[in-house]
């Protein structure tokens, strides 16, 4: 799908230019260089765009990409495949298509016909990508919803997308949906991974010609819609992302030739573990785009920290997906593991050496240094052996790219995994996008910010400072099948995101907020809240922060505490562990937390900063509506359900000098 984008309005201070290079590789490996193009309005930065590294298909769909292995490389190795024992099992490229083909004739022979919208419910695990292909391959449309979803909420999906069959991973699901079949008359059937029926639809197809597959994939084209994907919906009710063929390989086909160090053999074959929801279009891009580039893909349902490491540690895999909040984790565990066997000063002196070997590496990769020195080098040597290997192995071993996306990791954390040999991708994206819509490029990273356009993109900051997305990977609408259409998702070429940004004098994108959750005090101080909450989320003892002060004399908290890091804190001081609850009180805690909150302060003025805050009893879950399958605050929903809490950080307001400014 081509999309014309207008130009910046005319200026006599706009400039043209860039003083940087994307990196991308031709089909040998050798990296090559493309500038971004800078566009300037009054000396300030407003687009950066980067050319497309690989033409847009004219003709053909995801479906053909199974069979397209199977011919060119039939013996290679695309998936592994976990086994209920936790043992896997290699899936090659003709093994793949075979499949495929088998559950693409059963899905003909259950009478679904091209355009059908089939639904899927389940966790991360092959099936699903299985299903994706096969469901294409027939001409079908795939719906995802997250198996944590609520029975409304998966009613709201199937009846918007209109979906004739749904498949959910096991009986449960499928059950507890029984009193919503009468709401849902266009369902027409129900499968169920776990009760064998994908073998049971494989067996059913066996009369169906090959020929008849070839119709259907015949029949697709770049414009032809692939699938629906709902909004998590942190407000008001989910959109269904209406996102074509040609959407996907606008992003995939981008991205493989971007990230090389991800989707090309340069140290053995690279391979991907995907734990993160399938069901949400980040994990979604990732699986299809391995299977594009030929890169094992392994799927990890479980994660539970005993079987997340033991899925990595029997896999092995090179690149993985993740999102900040995992990544805090796993620092945290890292030093409190340290701490408890008497070695928290080796850490702390291992952490900040690799920051500042991480942020070395940027200097010399961005021209603005010379690299690490000798001595800075001999350290980090010192700290691999005692620390920074220990921490590799826990990711299985072999891993040296991490790709992370949801939200803002921060400076601090990616300088640090840089400097433990774990070079990290930093992105932005949104469903509408089809994932991804910038990264920090190979070899020009800046650290803290999300990176350039993806290659084919463009960004603009509106005058409001919202971020304008452009390009082949931006969805073509939204859903609207009670209309019998789509409903437009774009003004004038551009998607807005509902995001606030800033773009640098090299067009590197950050992520300062989102426009419909900025504060307004009373004073008229307008506060975006992200960059504090995020600072807060990393400390040990926290899980979850969300500021508020919406016409509000200043910015309050409200707290979650971290039963890890609570009891790790509790063992440190010699004291009995106790379920955090018990411990909303405690005058040593919250002296911890104040002092956390006075760091998170010194990132803004004193009008933006947490003047008050509070412990909560119980952490924010999906469970119970306040976070999103992708860990997104639900910021409507816990404010209604703590409301109370809430007016308590208010009710000693007094004329303290300051509290209104």
């Amino acid at each position: 799908m081509s999309t014309r984008i207008p130009p910046l309005p005319s200026s006599p201070n706009r400039i043209t230019g860039s003083g940087a290079s994307v990196f991308s590789t031709e089909y040998d490996g050798t990296p090559r260089l493309v500038e971004p193009q800078i566009q300037r309005l009054d000396g300030v930065v407003r687009e950066v765009s980067v050319p497309p590294f690989a033409p847009l298909p004219k003709y053909g769909s995801l479906a053909d990409l199974p069979f397209d292995n199977a011919t060119a490389d039939p013996a290679r190795i695309i998936l592994s495949r976990r086994l209920p024992d936790c043992s896997w099992v290699d899936v090659t490229a003709a093994d793949f298509s075979s499949e495929v083909l088998a559950i693409a004739k059963g899905l003909i022979t259950a009478g679904l016909v091209p355009g059908d919208r089939i639904a899927v419910m389940a966790r991360t695990r092959y099936e699903w990508t299985l299903l994706d292909f096969a469901a294409w391959a027939a001409g079908l449309v795939t719906v995802p919803i997250y198996p944590t979803s609520s029975n409304f909420q998966t009613r709201w999906i199937l009846h918007d997308s209109g979906a004739v069959a749904l498949v959910t991973e096991t009986a449960e699901q499928a059950s507890a949906l029984g009193p919503e079949l009468q709401h849902l008359p266009g369902l027409r059937h129900m499968w169920v991974m776990d009760e064998g029926h994908m073998s049971h639809l494989a067996e059913s197809g066996t009369y169906v010609s090959d020929s008849d597959i070839g119709v259907r994939r015949g029949m697709l084209g770049p414009d032809t819609l692939a699938t629906i994907i709902y909004t998590s919906g942190t407000t008001g009710r989910p959109k269904g992302c209406a996102l074509t063929h040609g959407n996907f390989f606008a992003q995939i086909d981008n991205a493989v030739e971007l990230l090389y160090p991800v989707f090309k053999a340069q140290y053995g074959e690279p391979s991907i573990l995907l734990f993160l929801p399938i069901s949400h279009v980040f994990g979604r891009m990732v699986a299809i785009a391995c299977v594009r580039a030929r890169v094992r893909l392994g799927h990890a349902p479980n994660l539970s920290r005993e079987e997340l490491l033991e899925d990595l540690s029997a896999f092995k895999p090179t690149c993985l997906l993740t999102i900040p909040y995992m990544l805090e984790k796993v620092y945290n565990s890292a030093r409190a593991k340290a701490e408890s066997n008497g070695r928290a000063k080796v850490f702390d002196r291992a952490a900040a050496v690799a920051q500042s070997y991480g942020e070395a590496l940027e200097s010399r990769q961005t021209g603005t240094g010379d690299g690490p020195g000798r001595s800075l080098r001999a350290l980090r040597t010192v700290y691999d052996a005692l620390v920074y290997r220990k921490i590799r192995s826990a990711m299985g071993g072999h891993v040296r790219h991490i790709i992370s996306g949801g939200s803002p990791l921060g400076r601090r954390l990616a300088a640090f995994y840089a400097g433990t040999g774990i070079e990290i991708f930093e992105g932005y994206g949104l469903t509408e996008t089809t994932g991804a819509t910038t990264v920090t490029p190979p070899l020009r990273p800046r650290l803290g910010t999300v990176g350039w356009p993806i290659p084919g993109t463009r960004i603009r900051i509106a005058a409001d400072g919202e971020v304008l997305v452009a390009g082949d990977h931006v969805l073509r609408g939204y859903w609207d099948f009670a209309a019998g259409g789509l409903a437009p998702s774009t003004r004038n070429g551009w998607l807005p995101t509902g995001d606030l940004g800033e773009l640098d004098s090299d067009g590197y994108l950050t992520i300062t907020g989102r426009k419909k959750e900025l504060l307004i005090t009373a004073g008229g101080k307008s506060v975006a809240p992200a960059p504090l909450e995020n600072w807060l989320r990393q400390h040990p003892l926290i899980s979850q922060a969300i500021l508020v002060g919406e016409g509000r004399p200043y910015i309050a908290a409200l707290i979650t505490l971290d039963p890890d890091g609570i009891s790790h804190w509790r063992r440190m001081l010699g004291k009995h562990p106790v379920p955090p609850q018990l411990l909303i009180g405690d005058a040593e805690l919250k002296a911890v937390l104040q002092r956390a909150v006075d760091d998170a302060n010194k990132l803004v003025s004193r009008p933006e900063s947490i003047r008050e805050f509070t412990v909560l009893p119980t952490d924010f879950t999906e469970a119970a509506g306040h976070l999103t399958p992708s860990m997104k605050l639900r910021r409507d929903q816990i404010t209604s359900d703590f409301a109370e809490d809430i007016e308590s950080l208010y009710n000693n307001y007094g004329l303290r000098e300051g509290d209104a400014t």
